[in-house]
């Protein structure tokens, strides 16, 4: 924290506090936890593994249950997951169709 720097008021709690101290506050209050099938949080980059055959719509394709998708990412959604796979572009999953691996 420098010197310098601007405070704000905070009308939550009432105080006057660091620009940089309220917006890392506000962060961690707009988080948004994403959980698997079984309860486990979720976080960018794990590998989920499918617990159904999940039919990839405007793909033609089906996914088989065990299906490894690796290296995910949160959208801010707390039911969706971005990931890749082989053959499908803008592949989005269900956060109740997955267990983290």
């Amino acid at each position: 924290m420098s010197i310098d720097e601007d405070y704000v008021y905070d009308e939550a709690s009432g105080e006057w506090l660091p620009a940089s101290e309220l917006a890392a506050r506000q962060a961690v209050e707009n988080a948004v936890e994403v959980r698997d099938a079984v309860g486990n949080l979720l976080a960018d980059g794990d590998a989920v593994t499918l617990i159904k055959d999940l039919e990839v719509k405007g793909a033609g394709q089906t996914l088989k249950q065990g299906t490894l998708i690796k290296s995910i990412r949160l959208t801010g959604d707390a039911q969706e997951i971005d990931c890749k796979y082989p053959g499908i572009k803008g592949l989005v999953l269900r956060a109740e169709f997955v267990r983290k691996r």
